[in-house]
C-alpha cells in the first residue's frame, strides 16, 4: 500500500481507538508525574530561569521573579516543566523550581471577598490588582482565596489559577 493510500485508514485506526478508550484532551496525563495536563502550580522559588527548551543548554529567555505566583503547567519532560503565567509567557523551568501549593492571581482592582460564596454576605476584605493569594475550596462559581491574613470567597472569574469548572473540598 502507498502512503497515500495507508494514511485515511491510520486515521480511522485512530480514531476508533481514542473512542473505545474514552480518551479526550481533558484526559491527558503528564508522561513523567502522570498527573493532569494542563496544570496550575506555583512558583517555589524567588527566582526561576524560564528557558526555551527543557535542559541547561538552552537560553534562558527571561527569569520570573516572584514567590507564590500561580503558573500552570503544560508540558513535561524529565525534570523539566513548561509553563505559562496569566500573561502567557512562559517556557520551560526545573521542577525543583515549582511547588503544587495552589495560589491565584487576583484580576481585579479592589477585588471584595465575602464571608460566603454569595453577593449578599458581608465583604470581609479587598485585594489589589495583581495580589497573589492561597486558594482555598472552590465550588462551580465560587472560590475562597486569603492573603495578608484576610481571607473570603470571591467569584472565579475575577482570579487567575484555578479552571472554569474545578471544584476543590
Amino acid at each position: 500500500m502507498t502512503a497515500l493510500k495507508l494514511r485515511p485508514f491510520l486515521v480511522a485506526i485512530c480514531a476508533t481507538l481514542a473512542g473505545a478508550t474514552g480518551a479526550s484532551a481533558t484526559d491527558a496525563r503528564g508522561p513523567v508525574t502522570n498527573l493532569p495536563l494542563p496544570r496550575f502550580v506555583s512558583m517555589k522559588a524567588s527566582e526561576a530561569n524560564v528557558r526555551r527548551g527543557p535542559s541547561l543548554t538552552h537560553r534562558i529567555d527571561w527569569v520570573f521573579k516572584r514567590r507564590g505566583m500561580p503558573l500552570e503547567v503544560t508540558a513535561e519532560f524529565g525534570h523539566w516543566r513548561r509553563v505559562r503565567d496569566h500573561d502567557n509567557a512562559g517556557g520551560w523551568v526545573h521542577y525543583t523550581l515549582i511547588s503544587g501549593v495552589r495560589t491565584v492571581l487576583v484580576e481585579e482592582d479592589m477585588l471584595t471577598v465575602h464571608a460566603r460564596p454569595d453577593t449578599g454576605s458581608p465583604v470581609t476584605a479587598a485585594f489589589e490588582l495583581g495580589v497573589v493569594a492561597r486558594l482555598g475550596e472552590c465550588t462551580i462559581d465560587w472560590c475562597e482565596i486569603s492573603a495578608g491574613g484576610y481571607g473570603g470567597w470571591t467569584p472565579k472569574t475575577k482570579i487567575w489559577g484555578v479552571k472554569p469548572d474545578e471544584v476543590r473540598e
